[in-house]
């Protein structure tokens, strides 16, 4: 039975539109910004990094999958969390889970930034805020509107990624694939960074209250789109160090540019910058999307102030919500370079996903009963396998990362465990007025 809250936001998205903002939102910015820097790690071996990543995005997307079918709400994580481990958990993750998608926005928009200054000579700051603006503006016309752009975007930026495989095609076997400049354990530091390419697919459960049928479509969507971008990213992969090698691969800022203009000319970075500049805003509209949707949640649970989950009545997007995850990120757009801002938001996406995966187990237990349109396969009596898998790969890539990085990462959970505790005051005054 659907669970629905006193506020309602309009359900209109099909299979299609989630499986393509689901994709796009996944091959966005991090396959063309940080493929260089991985390279840098995993030397021609960056396909290897690939599939490891994908594996953790795999066991993590069938837990989202199962939690979404049982509980198919805007506020995603938290109410998962909330349902297993309680309200003071939950809250830890919906404020990570927030600062993750706001902070990867800001940093999504200075790439953006980079790509449009080089042609236009605008400061980045100014083009970066002008964006995030448009892009708000957007996502508070509905989200009818917002997934019209979307699937738009998401055709040109999987038509740039098509064509570097097409690029590629002809040079595959040119380099030795398992060169490795650090080792095994430079490809799993890659592993550990490009795991923000595959930052996105567990977006798309914020999209619940807004789907037809979202116990069943959102789980098939997820993995639809989960499937089809690991597959591209591994032909990417390939393609990429075999037209340009890792050394180039690593050097550059504007990496698939330099493939393209390795192959066909100067002409084709023109085309693959312009590319990069739809790849780079998709992924910050649907970054500001999810937050602002789970935002709207946490505040309809009345785990955030009431006054973020107003609804606009002619729109019927989330107002509130979308200015506050707008001023978020423009506070957030002096940030520094994006490989440390990308492992920052990795830090707090494995943490998330180790506590999903465990949620799923403690739910088997502790509501066996209720209804799973979609339920994770593989299991020794109550306790589903993968999901165990899951915890253990996001840990083991977790200590993958630099002690600087996991220093940070506490110093923001420290942080977001006090804004929680200031917040629920705020939360809990507003409800005895």
């Amino acid at each position: 039975m659907r669970e629905q809250g006193p506020a309602q936001l309009k359900r209109v998205l099909t299979l299609r539109e989630v499986v393509l903002s689901g994709i796009g939102v996944i091959l966005g910015a991090g396959i063309y910004a940080l493929i260089g820097e991985a390279a840098g790690l995993a030397g021609n071996a960056i396909w290897m990094a690939f599939i490891l990543t994908a594996i953790i995005a795999a066991f993590t997307g069938l837990s989202y999958a199962e939690l979404s079918s049982m509980f198919p709400l805007a506020s995603a994580e938290y109410e998962y969390t909330s349902r297993s481990f309680g309200q003071s958990l939950a809250f830890l993750v919906g404020i990570l889970v927030i600062l993750s998608g706001i902070v990867g926005a800001a940093t999504v928009s200075l790439g953006f930034a980079g790509y449009f200054t080089a042609i236009t000579g605008i400061p980045m700051i100014l083009t970066a805020t002008i964006l995030l603006f448009l892009l708000s503006i957007i996502i508070f016309t509905g989200i009818k509107q917002s997934a019209a752009v979307i699937i738009t975007f998401t055709l040109i930026e999987a038509g740039g990624l098509i064509g570097i495989i097409a690029i590629g095609f002809p040079y595959l076997g040119s380099v030795d694939y398992l060169e490795m400049p650090m080792g095994i354990a430079g490809v799993l530091q890659a592993s550990a960074l490009i795991f923000f390419a595959y930052q996105g697919f567990e977006q798309i459960v914020k999209l619940s209250e807004e789907t037809i049928e979202p116990e069943r479509t959102i789980p098939q969507g997820l993995l639809l789109a989960l499937a089809v971008t690991i597959l591209l990213y591994i032909l990417v992969a390939l393609a990429a160090v075999s037209v340009a090698g890792w050394q180039t691969l690593a050097g550059s800022p504007a990496p698939f540019a330099v493939v393209a203009e390795e192959a066909l000319g100067p002409g084709a970075f023109l085309v693959f910058t312009l590319i990069a500049l739809f790849a780079t805003a998709n992924t910050a509209l649907l970054m500001l999307l999810s937050s602002s949707r789970i935002m709207f949640g946490m505040a309809r649970s009345r785990s955030l102030p009431q006054a973020i989950g107003y609804v606009h009545p002619r729109t019927r997007s989330p107002l509130v919500a979308i200015a506050v995850a707008f001023a978020g990120g423009v506070l957030f757009l002096s940030l520094g370079n994006i490989r440390d801002v990308a492992l920052m938001a990795n830090f707090t996406l494995f943490v998330t996903f180790a506590i999903i995966n465990a949620a799923v187990i403690l739910l088997r237990f502790r509501m066996p009963e209720r209804s799973r349109p979609f339920r994770v396969p593989g299991a020794i009596g109550w306790v589903p396998l993968l999901p165990v898998l899951g915890i253990m790969t996001c840990l083991f890539f977790l200590f993958q990362m630099e002690v600087k990085i996991l220093l940070i990462g506490g110093l923001i959970i420290i942080l977001a465990h006090g804004a929680g505790f200031v917040l629920r005051r705020i939360s809990h005054g507003s409800k005895a007025e």
